[in-house]
């Protein structure tokens, strides 16, 4: 995918601390096959979002800020690496593509802002390593993610190329528009009064995500490549859940299910990809009937 070089003076960037252990980390008896077998279950983009949306009341106005060097420009932050400067570009092209969106709604809109780190890192939600993958923080809108998971993906799900860690990227992004339309916060309501249902409605905010990532790349087709649609089609299949489920040798189990199968989110990223039309995405729509 062509996407134009990011603006430095229009996106937010800050680059986050590095390494570092976090509580519970190496306290279970686990061997490194299993370890690898955990972190690919949780490489499902942006992890659970539902354990940080309930900190969002609390931590909103007071949210840590990861520690990391100062002084660094967005040009820095952006050109460090190759992913990096793929991540900026993504961003950069996400919010052109949605606050226009947002303006024609008349819904206020604000950027998100992406923090690099490595290893580990302290977002506005708590503690957080690598190996929950990229994620989304409502409490202090922030997109965090630790570039190496892209071979990762690459590597040990099969999911390489530009278009998937677009997709990443887009994906996130996409958590960040049901925080600022209310939809995260009305979601994390539902799941308190039943929590029964926790998880089935975790599973739709996921594919209302993937939806809002089709529906990105479709409003900025004249930039696709040839290849483009396959390799996120291949992403969105290697995560879902039963196929997560099965490579660690689990039986598929629907109640366990928090981002969907391989076949939904197929379905809800070929959505938005096919309509470019953010009211396509409505993964609720049979609850309200």
């Amino acid at each position: 995918m062509r996407l134009n070089r990011f603006n430095p003076n229009t996106i937010r960037v800050g680059q986050g601390g590095s390494g570092g252990r976090f509580p519970g980390g190496g306290g279970g008896k686990i061997g490194c096959g299993t370890i690898i077998i955990a972190i690919i279950a949780a490489l499902v983009f942006g992890g659970d979002p539902g354990q940080y949306i309930g900190a969002l009341e609390n931590t909103r106005q007071s949210a840590p800020q990861p520690a990391g060097p100062s002084g660094q420009s967005a040009e820095e932050i952006c050109t460090q690496n190759a992913y990096a400067l793929e991540s900026c570009n993504a961003l950069s092209s996400l919010d052109e593509t949605w606050a226009p969106i947002f303006q024609q709604a008349g819904i206020e809109f604000s950027q998100p802002k992406l923090w690099f780190y490595q290893g580990g890192t302290r977002s506005g939600c708590g503690s957080a390593s690598s190996a929950m993958g990229p994620f989304y923080c409502p409490a202090d809108s922030g997109i965090y993610i630790d570039t190496s998971f892209y071979d990762q993906m690459a590597q040990r799900m099969g999911a390489g190329g530009d278009f998937a860690r677009y997709y990443v990227m887009a994906h996130e992004y996409g958590h960040h528009i049901q925080y600022l339309t209310g939809l995260a916060s009305q979601v994390r309501s539902a799941q308190q009064q039943d929590p029964r249902a926790s998880n089935q409605l975790q599973v739709r905010m996921e594919l209302q995500a993937d939806c809002y990532a089709g529906v990105w790349a479709s409003l900025n087709r004249n930039l696709i490549e040839p290849g483009d649609l396959e390799e996120g089609m291949t992403a969105a299949s290697a995560i879902g859940d039963d196929t997560l489920q099965r490579s660690a040798g689990q039986r598929v189990n629907p109640e366990a299910f928090t981002h969907g199968t391989s076949a939904q989110r197929m379905q809800w990223l070929r959505t938005g990809l096919r309509t470019g039309n953010s009211d396509a995405c409505d993964t609720f729509a049979d609850l309200q009937r």
